[in-house]
C-alpha cells in the first residue's frame, strides 16, 4: 500500500489508528490535531503536527488543501471525532478529489451526535432506549415525581465538548432533587444553551455495560461486529462512559447477544450508514434487554481490540477503498481482554468476581492500546508508567461509584 495516511486528532483514538497503520504497513501516518495530547507524544510511529484552529471549518479545509498539494496518490483520510467527520461529510465533493474516506453522510451524523435527535428519530426502530426527558431552560419539571438515581447529559455533545469549566463532567449521576437542580443550573451558567437529556439510570455495575464496534463498507453492508462486556469504565469527570477494561466474546448476563447483533446490523444498514461505528449499551435486568445509550459515528476510544480479532482498522479501510474487497458479515466472538489500567486496578475495583477471574486469566495476552511493541521510546515508556500509577489515585478519588 503506497498511499499516504492522514489521521485527524491527537487523542487515544488517533494513536491507536496510527498504530494500526504502522502495524499493517510499516508506514508512519501523518497526524494533525488542534492541541498536543500525551497520547500522541514521544512516539516513533507517526508524524504529528498541530493547528489550534483546526475546529474552525475554514481553517480545517485549508489545512487539508495544503497537506494534499504535493501528493500524487489520493490520501487515506481518517477522522477520530464527530466534528472533523461533519466537516469532511459537509465538503465531501471537494475533498474526494484528493482524499479517500468512508464516513456517514452529514444528515446521518447529525441524527447520532445530538442525543435528542437520536432518540426521537429512531424511537420506532428495533433499538431499545432508556426512558428519557428532554429538558430546556424553560422546561417545568415535577422534581418530586422523578425516580432517583438519574443520568443527566448534554443532548448536543459536539457543542458541550467545546466548553471548558471546572465542574464539567461527561455524564452526571444524580441522586436527589437538590443535586439535579444544581447540575442543571451549573451547565447552563457555563455557556451551554441546548437541551439536556434526563434519563433513567439503569441499575447495575460497570459489568452491565457493553460495547459493539462495527464497520459498514462503502457499499453499505456491515462487514463485522464485535460485542464486548465492559468490566470497568474510566473514573475521571471527563472520561466516565469510556471503557477502561473490556472482554470481547464474554457475557455474564442473560441477554441474547445474537439477537442484539442482528438488530444493530439491520439498523445500521437501514439508515444507509458508512464507516466505523461504536454502539454503547447497558443490559437492563428488569426486561432482559440491551438498552442503547448512544451510537458514536466513528471508531471508539477502546476499539483497538478488534485488531486482535483479525480486523486491523486501517487495513479494513484500505481493503475497502483501494482494493475494493468485499467480505461477508462476521461476528467477532473470540475472547480478547483490553485494558487501559494496570492489573492491580482490576484486582481491586472489579466487583464481579467471575468477571475479575476471567480478566486475570486473559491478562497474559492483554491488549494495551497505548503501549505498542513497535513503538519503543524511553520517554513514552515513562509517560505510560506514570499514567498507570495515576489510575490508582483516579479510582480511589472517583466521583462515580
Amino acid at each position: 500500500m503506497k498511499n499516504t495516511v492522514l489521521i485527524l486528532g491527537t487523542d487515544a483514538n488517533a494513536y491507536y489508528m496510527a498504530r494500526c497503520c504502522y502495524e499493517a504497513y510499516q508506514i508512519k501516518p501523518y497526524v494533525i490535531g488542534c492541541e498536543e495530547l500525551s497520547f500522541t507524544k514521544y512516539t516513533n510511529i507517526l508524524n504529528v503536527s498541530y493547528n489550534k484552529n483546526l475546529w474552525d471549518e475554514k481553517e480545517f479545509l485549508k489545512v487539508l488543501e495544503d497537506f494534499a498539494k504535493d501528493k500524487s496518490e489520493k490520501i487515506i483520510l481518517i477522522s477520530t471525532n464527530e466534528t472533523y467527520s461533519e466537516f469532511i461529510s459537509k465538503n465531501k465533493k471537494e475533498l474526494e478529489k484528493k482524499y479517500l474516506f468512508n464516513l456517514p453522510s452529514l444528515d446521518v451524523i447529525k441524527t447520532l451526535t445530538n442525543k435528542e435527535i437520536f432518540y426521537k428519530t429512531y424511537e420506532d426502530s428495533k433499538l431499545v432506549f432508556p426512558k428519557t426527558i428532554y429538558y430546556t431552560k424553560n422546561t417545568k419539571l415535577d422534581y418530586k415525581s422523578l425516580s432517583y438515581p438519574l443520568i443527566v447529559k448534554p443532548a448536543n455533545v459536539v457543542v458541550f465538548n467545546h466548553l471548558k469549566f471546572p465542574s464539567k463532567k461527561k455524564i452526571y449521576k444524580i441522586s436527589n432533587e437538590q443535586m439535579l437542580k444544581e447540575v442543571i443550573n451549573d451547565i447552563y451558567n457555563n455557556g451551554y444553551n441546548d437541551k439536556l437529556i434526563i434519563q433513567e439510570y439503569i441499575m447495575g455495575d460497570d459489568d452491565y455495560l457493553f460495547d459493539a464496534v462495527l464497520y459498514v463498507n462503502s457499499k453499505g453492508k456491515v462487514e463485522f461486529m464485535s460485542f464486548a462486556q465492559i468490566g470497568l469504565q474510566e473514573r475521571t469527570k471527563s472520561m466516565v462512559g469510556n471503557a477502561a477494561v473490556l472482554i470481547n466474546g464474554f457475557n455474564l448476563t442473560k441477554g441474547d447477544i445474537n439477537k442484539q447483533v442482528k438488530i444493530i446490523k439491520e439498523f445500521m444498514e437501514s439508515i444507509n450508514y458508512r464507516g466505523f461505528a461504536e454502539v454503547d449499551m447497558k443490559y437492563d435486568i428488569k426486561d432482559n434487554t440491551f438498552k442503547v445509550l448512544e451510537i458514536n459515528a466513528r471508531q471508539g476510544r477502546s476499539s483497538y481490540y478488534v485488531t486482535a480479532l483479525g480486523k486491523n482498522l486501517v487495513k479494513v479501510i484500505v481493503d475497502d477503498l483501494i482494493y475494493h474487497k468485499e467480505n461477508n458479515f462476521q461476528l467477532l466472538d473470540q475472547k480478547v481482554l483490553l485494558s487501559f489500567v494496570p492489573k492491580g486496578i482490576i484486582k481491586k475495583y472489579i466487583s464481579n468476581q467471575e468477571y475479575q477471574k476471567e480478566a486475570l486469566k486473559l491478562w497474559k495476552n492483554v491488549i494495551k492500546p497505548m503501549d505498542a511493541k513497535c513503538d519503543r521510546n524511553f520517554l513514552r515508556f515513562l509517560m505510560l508508567r506514570k499514567r498507570w500509577l495515576r489510575y490508582y489515585k483516579e479510582y480511589k478519588n472517583s466521583y462515580w461509584q
